[in-house]
């Protein structure tokens, strides 16, 4: 069994705005540095054996956070990165809902399939990370693994692995600096 854990990178100033990052590299802020500090702390006792890691910024600071404390090696993966919010990205929800409120509640009832311009949906996203999933069991069959990552992915993660209804993946989003572990059974 592996144990996985999900965690979310920490606030960042377009998370306190409200504006939608999806793949646009935008750094921690100083709430967010301090979350990840904290957060890292509690795994001071029982590190994990690695950390897989979005190569987004926000993320890979706050797995660096957790790399420092526990002294766990530290993989960067594209396969992580959010989902990608095309032009959306830099924009706060109250303009999408305005200028493409049929489309966002489209994508409410539809996130597999219906994405922002420029954009991916869910489908796409899963596609992507559940081959990274199913290698990352492959390799840790009975260990302690972390993962950072992002709303999203997270979500999309969580709804794979439990089998969810694809529905119910903007809940799963955890907040920032967020953790939970699901316990997997190798592939």
């Amino acid at each position: 069994m592996t144990r996985l854990l999900l965690i979310r990178h920490g606030q960042t100033d377009w998370n306190r705005e409200g504006r939608f990052q999806g793949q646009t590299d935008v750094p921690l802020n100083a709430v967010g540095r301090e979350q990840a500090r904290a957060m890292a702390e509690q795994f001071r006792s029982e590190p994990p054996e690695a950390i897989y890691s979005s190569d987004l910024l926000r993320a890979r600071q706050t797995a660096e956070s957790l790399a420092l404390v526990t002294g766990a090696p530290l993989h960067l993966d594209p396969r992580l990165r959010e989902i990608d919010l095309g032009e959306w990205e830099g924009m706060v929800f109250a303009d999408i809902e305005k200028n493409q409120g049929a489309l966002l509640a489209r994508r409410r009832r539809d996130p597999m399939d219906t994405y922002p311009p420029g954009g991916e949906g869910i489908r796409s996203l899963v596609a992507r990370v559940v081959p990274f999933l199913q290698e990352v069991l492959r390799r840790h069959p009975e260990a302690l693994v972390a993962l950072v990552s992002h709303g999203a992915t997270l979500a999309a993660i969580k709804m794979y692995l439990l089998h969810l209804p694809v529905e119910s993946v903007w809940d799963l989003e955890p907040e920032n600096a967020a953790f939970e572990e699901i316990v997997v059974e190798a592939p």
